[in-house]
């Protein structure tokens, strides 16, 4: 029996509210926690399968299409 995985990219939330997106990606994926990061920010470059960040611009819009890692 192969278990779901969940989602694993979210494209379509690009342009929308940072902290709506990631309260639509960890319902969507349940299995991960999502947040925001300011774009630019300095980030850990390791690969995580449980965390999705959400890049955000000044006004708190998503500008990159948020996947886990």
């Amino acid at each position: 029996m192969k278990l779901d995985a969940g989602k694993s990219s979210w494209e379509e939330l690009v342009g929308i509210n940072g902290g709506v997106a990631t309260q639509i990606i960890m319902r969507e994926n349940p299995r991960v926690k999502a947040r925001t990061v300011a774009e630019g920010s300095a980030v850990t470059d390791n690969f995580r399968c449980d965390r999705v960040l959400v890049f955000v611009d000044n006004q708190n819009t998503v500008t990159e299409v948020p996947v886990i890692g």
